[in-house]
C-alpha cells in the first residue's frame, strides 16, 4: 500500500549530483549578493532593470511593435516594474503570470522626522507593514532612499551598509532599569512613537537651543546640500545593516533581511531570463505596497498593470474593445509569495501535515486568508492539478501547505487581485522562518526550487 501514499522527504535526499549541489549553492549566492545591493523596493527595481538590460531586455518605449520572442519591461515610477518575453501564440489566448513583491517590513521616516530629545538627536519613524517591535531595537540600522528637493532634484542615499559608514540604532532599557517594561505584553513593551533612531549627540558650539540637532543639519546640508524642509519630499527607510550570509554549519540555509518577498523575486528575475520563444507570453511583474494592502498607485490595486498588458496589445496590432478582459480570463498566475516556515521550536501554531516544511522544495498555497478562508482566492481544483501535472513532469520538489492552524492567525498576498481580473492563481512561495523580523532565514533548496518551478511555469 505504501505506493498509494505521497510521501514528503527532505529535498537534499533526493541530491543525486555533486552538479546539482554547485548549482544550488552557487544559485544561492548570487541571490546573497543580490539581497545585499538592493534592500528597498527603489533598489530592487533599479538593480532589476540593470540585470534584465544586460540580458537584451528593452523598455516598451523602445518598440513601435511586438513580435514574439521580444523581451520588453515597464517600470512604474521607480517603484514597481512589468517584465515580458513575448510568446508564439496570441495574447489573446492568455499569458503566464509570475508575480512577486519587492517591498519588505521596514521602518520609514515620518515627513518632519528630525528632532531632539536631551541630548540625542533623532529620525522618528513610522513602522511600515506587519512587524515586532521590539524586534527592530538594539540592532544596527541603515538608511536608504531618495530625497526630492524642490527644484526636483533627486539625492540617492545610502548610509551605514559599508565598512567605514556610521550606523544607526533604536536603544532599548537596561534589564536592571526594565521592570515594568517587562510586565506587559510583547506587543505593549515597546511603543511605535519611541522607534526613534538615534543620529547624533554632538552639539554645535555656535547654537543656544537644539545644539545636536543644529549640528546634524550642518553635516547633512555639507554631504547632500539639503535642508530641513527638503524631508518633506523625501522618501527614507531604515533597514537593518545586517548581509545576508550562509547560515549553519552545513551551509544549507540562507539569513538575511527582506526574504519576504525579494527571495521570489530573484527567482522569478533568474528564471524570465531564460525564457525563450515560449509558446504563452510570458510575465514576471513585482509590485510594490504588498505589505500594507496593495494600495496606491504602484500597489497592485492600481490599474498600471492593466495598461501595461493593453500596451502590449497595442504594440502587437491586435487589441480591440474588451479584449483586456478576455486575456486576463485566459491567463495563468503564480503569486510567487512566500510561506510560513514550520519552526519545531513554535510547533504548536502549525498543523505539520499541511505546513511548510523547510528544505522540502516551493510551497504551494491554495489560499491563504485568516479564519474561514477569509479575503482568500481558492484557486480551483482544475488549476491546482495543472500546476501539480507540470511540476511532476519537470521533477519539481513540491509541497502542499496553509499558513498556520486554522484558527490561530493568517495572511494575504496578492492573488485575490489578478483573481478578481479572472486569471487563474495559486500562491507559490519559498518557506520562511522569523518572517518579517529583520533577519530572517530560508533553506537553498527551496531558494534553487524555486527558481526551478518559475522556468517551468513560463514554459507551459
Amino acid at each position: 500500500m505504501s505506493e498509494l501514499e505521497r510521501k514528503r522527504k527532505s529535498g537534499w535526499e533526493s541530491i543525486n549530483s555533486e552538479d546539482l549541489e554547485k548549482n544550488i549553492f552557487e544559485f544561492s549566492n548570487d541571490y546573497m549578493n543580490y539581497l545585499n545591493q538592493a534592500k528597498t523596493e527603489r533598489e530592487i527595481i533599479s538593480l532589476s532593470e540593470k540585470i534584465i538590460r544586460e540580458h537584451g531586455f528593452k523598455s516598451i518605449d523602445e518598440y513601435a511593435e511586438l513580435h514574439p520572442g521580444d523581451k520588453v519591461y515597464f517600470i512604474n515610477r521607480g517603484k514597481s516594474m512589468y517584465i515580458a518575453v513575448m510568446g508564439n501564440k496570441s495574447l489573446e489566448e492568455g499569458i503566464n503570470i509570475i508575480g512577486a513583491h519587492a517591498d519588505s517590513p521596514r521602518l520609514d521616516l515620518k515627513p518632519n522626522p528630525l528632532v531632539q530629545e536631551g541630548e540625542f538627536a533623532y529620525l522618528k519613524t513610522h513602522y511600515y507593514g506587519g512587524i515586532k517591535k521590539y524586534q527592530w531595537t538594539a540592532i544596527p540600522l541603515a538608511l536608504h532612499g531618495v530625497i526630492v528637493k524642490e527644484n526636483g532634484e533627486k539625492i540617492t542615499v545610502s548610509i551605514g551598509e559599508n565598512e567605514g559608514e556610521p550606523v544607526f540604532t533604536i536603544t532599548d532599557l537596561l534589564p536592571h532599569l526594565a521592570k515594568e517594561q517587562q510586565q506587559k505584553k510583547l506587543a505593549e513593551a515597546i511603543n511605535g512613537e519611541n522607534l526613534s533612531i538615534v543620529v547624533g549627540n554632538r552639539p554645535d558650539a555656535n547654537d543656544e537651543k537644539e545644539k545636536v540637532k543644529k549640528y546634524i543639519l550642518k553635516l547633512l546640508n555639507k554631504k547632500y546640500g539639503i535642508t530641513e524642509e527638503d524631508f518633506i519630499s523625501s522618501e527614507l527607510e531604515a533597514v537593518p545593516a545586517f548581509k545576508a550570509r550562509t547560515l549553519g554549519l552545513d551551509e544549507s540555509l540562507i539569513a538575511g533581511y527582506g526574504q519576504d518577498d525579494k527571495v521570489c523575486v530573484y527567482t522569478s528575475l533568474r528564471a524570465i531570463l531564460e525564457v525563450e520563444n515560449p509558446d504563452r507570453t510570458a510575465v514576471c511583474l513585482f509590485s510594490d505596497k504588498e505589505e500594507i494592502g496593495s494600495m496606491g498607485n504602484t500597489g497592485m490595486e492600481s490599474h498600471v498593470f492593466d495598461t501595461f498588458i493593453s500596451e502590449l496589445l497595442n504594440k502587437a496590432k491586435i487589441n480591440r474593445p474588451n479584449l483586456l478582459d478576455k486575456v486576463f480570463c485566459n491567463s495563468r498566475m503564480l503569486s510567487a509569495d512566500v510561506d510560513a516556515g514550520a519552526d519545531p521550536l513554535y510547533a504548536q501554531v502549525t498543523d505539520h501535515n499541511n505546513a511548510g516544511l523547510m528544505g522540502y522544495g516551493i510551497s504551494i498555497n491554495k489560499y491563504t486568508g485568516a479564519g474561514g478562508k477569509s479575503n482568500s482566492s481558492d484557486a480551483n481544483a482544475e488549476y491546482v492539478a495543472f500546476i501539480r501535472r507540470i511540476f511532476n513532469q519537470n521533477n519539481i520538489q513540491y509541497q502542499l501547505a496553509e499558513l498556520g492552524k486554522v484558527d490561530i492567525g493568517g495572511g494575504g498576498t496578492i492573488a485575490y487581485i489578478l483573481a478578481n481580473k479572472g486569471v487563474d492563481v495559486i500562491d507559490c512561495g519559498v518557506p520562511v522562518l522569523s518572517m518579517h523580523a529583520p533577519y530572517e532565514v530560508t533553506s537553498k533548496f527551496d531558494v534553487y526550487t524555486a527558481y526551478q518551478a518559475y522556468k517551468t511555469f513560463f514554459m507551459n
